[in-house]
């Protein structure tokens, strides 16, 4: 490649990467996005989980906290896992560089960034593969990093980096398939499956079928075909390997999830036709990111005339042809047949964000697209214009059969309106009639103003920043002004998310993560709490569950704070509350009552009520009737407390709670929580309506929680607490005492990372109420050590090394295979050099001698034959039409 050639690349590059970065900026000015505004790009899980744990992962590396474990997420978790899952990336280290205030613009900067590379691997990759100067590369690269799947998923950041490596990957695969180094397969797959395995199962998926295609086009013989699927399965083992230091810890933390299990589907069925599937190439296409399977596949409109027109050229190999096809097509039926959908999703049906494969079908569509652009001055006018007028047939078709709401009537007005101009300008490209780079520069307009108008509609909502940071100065305030000993958990009443603990580094209860325990979902769920498959919460907790769970304070604004509350400090519009009665982190209880308590009442009340039965103490919830009102439920409050309510009718899912000074509303109720309403005064009237499309009336019972009752029934269960000196993320040393031998109860989640030991001594650990670690102590004083270590770190990093040296005995081993490769082609090139000069010296020989005839019979020759030459120029060469071998380049 000459210098004016790769200066001419460099260029591309650039550009591929500056056009949409600054077309995000623009729409994230639009927007008000901070700093240009005071919006944040904060949506779904970016809102509730990644901003959360990116502002953990940075307190940890800012305050040299363990990477192991954490205690300010759901009463303490697997850190590890959660890096792993969320986290992994390694330009995600750069937080620390970042002050605390602008975690989330760190996170919205990374989905730019991404989003710019994931264009500039894609123009990479379609340079390789130009068969001349790859000009119209960098309008592709737009159309990846613009595609529907980003608009739909480009919050999502933890998936960008498999996206950006994904054309690396397969350039990768095709260049060890021919031969040559596997290194870049074996890097760039296994940083994908480093940075996220999620969305690298796909990609491992995919590439087999692919590896299998290029073998069969590349014409590979038996032998060679042998040897690259040998090297395919070698290095993708060790880029498997490379990732395992991370990768096995999360298998571990996964397999207690309630994601673990596995139903494969006993029947199949399909959720939509292809028509439908293929309208949403369509521009302006509502996204879909709910529970719905659309998928999301849009790429830009002038993709579908491309692609008519590579499939009809008969320059492209018949099996490129048909391999091509076969693989769209059967991205298709993955999209709608449920069993193939369960497959590509890792064995599991997703929780929302359907068909997450999708960025690989648009990814196809644009390779196949730019490869008929780049044939493009050999289609005659006819093919231009027949299929464009395919193109117009079908959006006319769709507009007839596709209702799906996603698509407004004017969507198909707009496809036609660009296809028209994309139409426009193909076929005066055809014609040549005006220079090439004209029609680069009007595509490149055309492109970028359609991706970038239906990212702006389709995608970047906002949500005030303001509003989501409001509170966060006044409860790291205040939580700086509680002792760090003894161990206390936080509870933050108006919450953000469920990872507000993630966010403000403060010890939470509450999680919401793929890695969530579903035992410690299934536990808060029995006493009250609300819980789905993969989050728990401390909503609906009881100071009876906040007692239980060491839940020592609480942050409350001035609105909420009431009578019931302990105020221990205050900052701004913030109040530190204080909860006395709390249990400590660890303690020895009067009995076992772990095996006895029962905790498979269909209403908590009755769960939490059957605890206070095992000490013999007053019931903590007392319950109060509601009388029919109408429409709605109704109870006059006897007597002023703390109340909650609770729904028994299980189809209930959204009630609307109205007092005196209050209004709410409950939804959800489904995961069967208990509603807290507040501190109410006697003579206040509570009523219940529920909401839904039939109204009926609302099943309610009201329960007044006794303070009293909660004092004696700490004073029954607590025999001997556990009195912490010290503690940090990953470590806890106490001192307990024991009567006689006795079971020693602890509120942190049962991990098998966790070794505990008494005396120095290690003991076993129990998993207590199927959720809690607990373990035996005998009579005495006791020291207690805990230590944790995640299960699988220990031999993920032992593979991870192995795998390190099983690299680099791979590449001396191919360094060899290619020296010998490269032997035998030389050697097989010299024999035909030397045949060509061979054949050269004769023809010329030959045109010598004819001439030296032709001039005898003419005249008498005055001058000797030239002798032949042994050595043949280039131009001499080029005149005989004899092409001459470089071996530099090879």
């Amino acid at each position: 490649m000459t210098m004016k050639q790769r200066r001419s690349r460099r260029r591309i590059l650039l550009l591929s990467f500056f056009v949409p970065l600054f077309a995000l900026l623009c729409l994230f000015v639009q927007r008000g996005i901070f700093p240009f505004g005071e919006e944040s790009f904060l949506r779904t899980d970016l809102y509730h989980q990644y901003a959360p744990f990116f502002s953990e992962f940075q307190y940890k590396l800012q305050h040299g906290g363990s990477l192991l474990y954490s205690w300010d997420i759901g009463l303490g978790v697997n850190f590890t896992a959660i890096y792993a899952y969320y986290l992994a990336s390694p330009l995600n280290w750069f937080v620390v560089l970042f002050p605390k205030r602008y975690v989330i613009e760190f996170v919205t900067l990374l989905i730019v960034v991404k989003t710019a590379l994931s264009s500039v691997s894609m123009t990479y990759y379609l340079l390789r593969h130009s068969s001349r100067d790859g000009l119209f590369a960098p309008i592709f690269g737009i159309l990846y990093a613009f595609s529907a799947y980003m608009a739909a998923y480009s919050w999502n950041v933890m998936w960008l980096d498999c996206i950006v490596l994904f054309p690396l990957i397969l350039l990768g695969t095709e260049e060890m398939v021919r031969g040559e180094s596997s290194m870049k397969y074996i890097l760039c797959l296994g940083l994908s499956i480093l940075s996220n395995y999620y969305i690298s199962i796909m990609i491992c998926l995919f590439l087999v079928f692919y590896a299998v295609f290029q073998a069969i086009t590349a014409e590979l013989g038996l032998a060679e075909t042998g040897k690259a699927a040998l090297r395919f399965a070698i290095a993708s083992l060790i880029a498997a390997g490379l990732a395992a230091v991370v990768l096995l810890p999360e298998i571990f933390a996964l397999r207690l999830t309630a994601s673990g299990e596995m139903n494969f589907p006993k029947t199949f069925e399909s959720y939509f036709s292809i028509v439908d599937m293929m309208a949403r190439q369509l521009p302006f296409v509502e996204c879909e990111i709910g529970l719905d399977h659309w998928p999301n596949v849009y790429c830009g409109i002038f993709t579908l005339q491309l692609l008519l027109l590579y499939f009809s050229s008969r320059e492209v190999p018949i099996k490129q042809r048909v391999g091509y096809a076969l693989f769209l097509l059967f991205f298709f039926a993955s999209f709608s047949v449920n069993v193939l959908n369960y497959i590509w999703h890792g064995f599991h049906y997703p929780n929302s964000l359907p068909a997450r494969q999708s960025f690989i079908f648009c990814f196809l569509v644009l390779y196949l697209s730019f490869q008929a652009l780049e044939r493009f001055p050999r289609f005659s006018p006819r093919e231009i214009f027949l299929s464009f007028a395919a193109v117009v047939l079908f959006i006319l078709f769709a507009e007839k059969l596709v209702t799906e709401e996603h698509f407004h009537f004017w969507v198909f007005y707009l496809a036609f309106l660009l296809a028209a101009l994309y139409g426009l300008i193909f076929r005066s490209y055809a014609t040549g009639q005006f220079a090439r780079e004209l029609y680069f520069c009007m595509l490149l307009i055309l492109v970028t103003l359609e991706s970038t108008l239906n990212l702006a509609y389709t995608s970047i909502p906002t949500t005030s920043r303001t509003e989501y940071t409001a509170d966060n100065a006044d409860i790291r305030l205040l939580k700086k002004s509680v002792p760090e000993t003894p161990f206390v958990r936080f509870k933050k009443y108006e919450r953000k998310s469920k990872d507000d603990g993630a966010f403000l580094n403060f010890h939470s209860v509450s999680l919401f993560s793929s890695t969530a325990d579903k035992s410690l979902t299934d536990f808060l769920r029995s006493v009250g709490c609300e819980a789905s498959v993969n989050a728990y919460s401390i909503t609906g907790s009881t100071p009876l569950v906040d007692a239980l769970l060491d839940v020592g304070y609480g942050f409350v604004s001035d609105e909420r704070y009431d009578e019931s509350q302990e105020e221990a400090g205050r900052s701004g519009s913030t109040v530190l509350v204080k909860n006395p009665d709390t249990l400590p982190l660890g303690f020895v209880a009067e009995h076992d009552f772990t095996d006895s308590w029962s905790r498979t009442f269909e209403n908590p009340a009755d769960v939490q009520n059957d605890l206070c039965n095992l000490f013999n103490t007053p019931p903590v919830l007392i319950a109060y009737d509601t009388k029919p009102n109408g429409s709605q439920e109704s109870m006059t409050v006897e007597q002023d407390g703390l109340y909650f309510a609770f729904a028994t009718n299980a189809k209930a899912n959204k009630i609307k709670f109205s007092s005196d000074d209050k209004d709410k509303t409950f939804d959800n109720l489904k995961r069967r929580y208990l509603m807290e309403l507040g501190y109410r005064k006697a003579g206040e009237i509570l009523n219940f309506s529920e909401i839904s499309d039939d109204k009926p009336e609302p099943s309610v019972v009201v329960y007044r929680f006794d303070f009293d009752a909660l004092k004696e029934l700490r004073q029954a269960m607590l025999k001997h607490g556990m009195q912490i000196d010290s503690y940090t993320d990953n470590t806890i040393n106490a001192e307990v005492e024991a009567e006689g031998p006795s079971l020693l109860f602890t509120s942190i989640p049962y991990d098998k990372g966790w070794t505990v030991y008494v005396d120095r001594k290690p003991v076993k650990t129990e998993k207590a109420m199927d959720a809690f670690l607990a373990f035996r102590v005998p009579s005495g004083q006791h020291h207690i050590h805990f230590r944790y270590f995640p299960e699988g770190l220990k031999l993920g990093a032992f593979v991870s090394f192995l795998s390190l040296l099983a690299l680099a005995f791979f590449r001396r081993f191919e360094k060899n295979y290619e020296q010998r490769f490269r032997r035998r082609v030389t050697k097989r090139y010299e024999a035909l050099y030397q045949e060509m000069q061979e054949a050269s010296l004769r023809m010329r020989a030959e045109s010598l001698a004819a001439q030296q005839t032709d001039a005898e019979q003419a005249i008498e020759p005055t001058i000797e034959p030239e002798e032949p030459s042994t050595a043949v120029s280039p131009e001499a060469a080029a005149e005989e039409g004899v092409q001459l071998v470089n071996f530099d380049e090879l």
